[in-house]
C-alpha cells in the first residue's frame, strides 16, 4: 500500500471496521442480491502452492457493498494496492480510520507511542466486555499495568516444561482416537483441533480435575458468544468515542452464564484450597496473594482465567487447522517434515524437549501464522491526537493494523502468497515488525511461546502417525469475523502413515 494523502469518505478498506450483526433469512437473501464475495484464488503447480485467499478488489466498493462485505468477511474487501507497505486514511461517517501497514509505522504505534495507542478499539471492547469484563485482552491503563505482570509470569516460556506433559498427553490421546477410526474416516478439522486445544488449555488453566463436560461447556459458551457478537458498533462511527454498549439477548446471556459458571467454580475451589496445585489458576491466585498491590477479587480472577482460556484455545486450534491444509497441498514440504520427525524421534512420540531440533515443524506453524494470522486485524484507538507519518490523527480515531495485509505485502515478502515455510528455517532474517501474528511491543501476547510450542508439538505428534487430506473438491475459503477460520469448517480424511502402523 503506497503512502497516500488522507481521503474524505474513502470506501476502500472499510471492511476492516467490522461486521453488522443482523441475523435472519431476509438479511441473508438481501446480502446475496446486493453483495458478491471476492473470488477465492488457489493455485497448484509442481513444487509450488498458492493457498486460498480472496482476490483483491479491482475497484472501490460502494457503501452497501462495504457494509455487507464486512458482515461476510473482514479480509475480503481490500484493494490490490493495500497489499503493499504504507499508510492510508479515510472516514466512516464521523470517524477517522487510519490503516497502518508498514514496519516503521507499526513500530511507532505499538512501541514508540504505545501509551497513546494502547487501547483496543471500542468495537472490540464492547463486543467482549460482557464475557471478559476487564480481562487483560481488552483492559488498558492502570488495570492493564497491574494485571500484565501477573498473567505474563504464569504463561512465561520458562514455565513451558510444567505444561509440556499436558500438551503431549492431550495430543497422544487424539492420536489414539484417530488410530481407532476406520481407515479414511472423515473428520471436521476445526472441531478436532478445537477439541485438542481445549483439552490442553482447560487442563493447563483449570487443572486436571476439571470434568470433560465442564471444559466442553466453556468451549460451547465461547463459540455461542462469538456467533452472537457485534463487532461493528454503529455508535462509535456516529461519534460516540466509547461506542454503544452491546445489546444482550437470551442466547448471549446463556453463553456468558455457561462460561462464568464453570470458571467461577474453579476459582472458588482454588481459593478454598481444593484446586489442582500447579494449574494456571493456582499460579495466578498464589502470585496475586504475594503481590504488594491490592489483590484481585474473585470477579477479576475469573476474568483473567477466562481471557487465558479464550486466547489459548481458539488461536492455536485455527493455526493447526490451517497447517494441515497447507501440508496436504504441499507434499514436498510434508516429506521434509516427516523425514525430520523420523531423524529426531525415530518411532517414539515427539516431546517438548525435541522442539529445538524440529525446525521444519516450527517453520510450518510460523508460515501458517503468516498466511493465516488467527487475529488478522489489530485495531487500536488514539487516546489523543497524534501524527503517523504524514497523516494527522484525530483524537479517538480508529488505528487499523492488519497482519493479514502486512504478512502479504509484496514489497516485504518474497512470493508473499506462496506457502514457503523454508523462509522461517534457522538463519532466516525476519523483520519483527513485518511478522506480528501475536502483535508486538508492550501488548504482545504473553502466551506467544506457549501457543507456538503447543501448535508445533501437536503437529509433530499427529503428523508422525497420520496424513490428513481435505475432502476432494472441497472449496476452502478463509473467513474472518472475530478469528480467521475456514468458512464452514474443513472436512478431511485421516489416514495412518505406513510407518505408523508399526508403532
Amino acid at each position: 500500500m503506497h503512502d497516500r494523502p488522507p481521503a474524505s469518505d474513502s470506501a476502500s478498506g472499510l471492511a476492516a471496521a467490522g461486521p453488522l450483526s443482523k441475523p435472519g433469512a431476509f438479511w441473508n437473501k438481501a446480502t446475496s442480491w446486493l453483495y458478491r464475495p471476492a473470488p477465492i484464488v488457489e493455485r497448484r503447480s509442481p513444487g509450488e502452492f498458492v493457498p486460498c485467499h480472496p482476490q483483491p478488489l479491482r475497484k472501490d466498493p460502494n457503501f452497501v457493498q462495504i457494509v455487507l462485505g464486512a458482515r461476510h468477511n473482514l479480509i475480503g474487501g481490500w484493494m490490490a494496492d493495500h497489499y503493499r507497505s504504507g499508510i492510508d486514511s479515510f472516514r466512516i461517517a464521523r470517524r477517522q480510520i487510519v490503516v497502518v501497514n508498514s514496519p516503521e509505522h507499526i513500530k511507532y504505534v505499538l512501541v514508540t507511542r504505545h501509551a497513546n495507542f494502547e487501547r483496543k478499539s471500542p468495537q472490540m471492547r464492547r463486543a467482549l466486555e460482557a464475557l471478559l469484563g476487564d480481562g487483560l485482552f481488552i483492559s488498558d491503563g492502570d488495570v492493564w499495568k497491574k494485571r500484565r505482570p501477573l498473567v505474563a509470569d504464569i504463561v512465561h516460556k520458562r514455565r513451558l516444561p510444567e505444561f509440556g506433559q499436558t500438551m503431549e498427553d492431550a495430543a497422544l490421546s487424539v492420536a489414539d482416537e484417530w488410530a481407532r477410526l476406520p481407515e479414511g474416516t472423515e473428520v471436521e478439522l476445526t472441531e478436532e483441533m478445537g477439541r485438542l486445544t481445549a483439552a490442553i488449555i482447560s487442563r493447563a488453566v483449570f487443572g486436571k480435575s476439571i470434568a470433560r463436560e465442564a471444559a466442553q461447556q466453556v468451549v460451547d459458551g465461547f463459540s455461542t458468544y462469538q456467533r452472537a457478537a457485534d463487532s461493528f458498533n454503529l455508535g462509535y462511527f456516529l461519534g460516540a468515542d466509547e461506542g454503544w454498549p452491546a445489546l444482550g439477548g437470551r442466547r448471549r446471556r446463556r453463553a456468558i452464564a455457561m462460561v462464568h459458571g464453570v470458571v467461577e467454580s474453579v476459582v472458588n475451589a482454588h481459593l478454598a484450597g481444593e484446586g489442582d496445585a500447579g494449574s494456571m489458576v493456582d499460579l495466578l491466585i498464589r502470585r496475586n496473594q504475594r503481590s504488594t498491590a491490592a489483590p484481585l477479587d474473585v470477579t477479576a480472577l475469573r476474568n483473567e482465567a477466562a481471557t487465558i482460556f479464550m486466547a489459548g484455545h481458539e488461536t492455536t486450534a485455527t493455526t493447526l487447522t490451517w497447517a494441515w491444509y497447507l501440508l496436504a497441498n504441499a507434499p514436498w514440504v510434508a516429506q521434509k517434515l516427516h523425514e525430520e520427525i523420523e531423524a529426531v524421534c525415530g518411532s517414539r512420540p515427539p516431546t517438548l524437549s525435541d522442539l529445538p531440533q524440529l525446525g521444519w515443524c516450527r517453520a510450518v506453524i510460523q508460515e501458517a501464522l503468516r498466511l493465516y494470522p488467527p487475529v488478522p486485524l489489530l485495531p487500536r484507538q488514539a487516546i489523543e491526537a497524534d501524527r503517523i507519518g504524514h497523516i494527522a490523527v484525530e483524537k479517538s480515531a480508529l488505528i487499523m493494523i492488519a497482519p493479514w495485509l502486512l504478512h502479504r505485502a509484496v514489497d516485504l515478502w518474497d512470493k508473499p502468497n506462496h506457502f514457503l515455510p523454508e523462509r522461517f528455517l534457522e538463519g532466516a532474517s525476519i523483520n519483527p515488525f513485518a511478522f506480528i501474528p501475536f502483535a508486538v511491543g508492550p501488548r504482545i501476547c504473553p502466551g506467544m511461546n506457549f501457543g507456538q510450542d503447543e501448535a508445533t508439538l501437536c503437529l509433530a505428534i499427529l503428523a508422525q502417525r497420520f496424513t490428513v487430506t481435505p475432502r476432494e473438491g472441497y472449496k476452502v475459503e478463509p473467513v474472518c469475523r472475530l478469528t480467521l477460520r475456514p468458512n464452514g469448517g474443513l472436512p478431511a480424511r485421516v489416514m495412518r502413515r505406513p510407518t505408523a502402523r508399526l508403532m
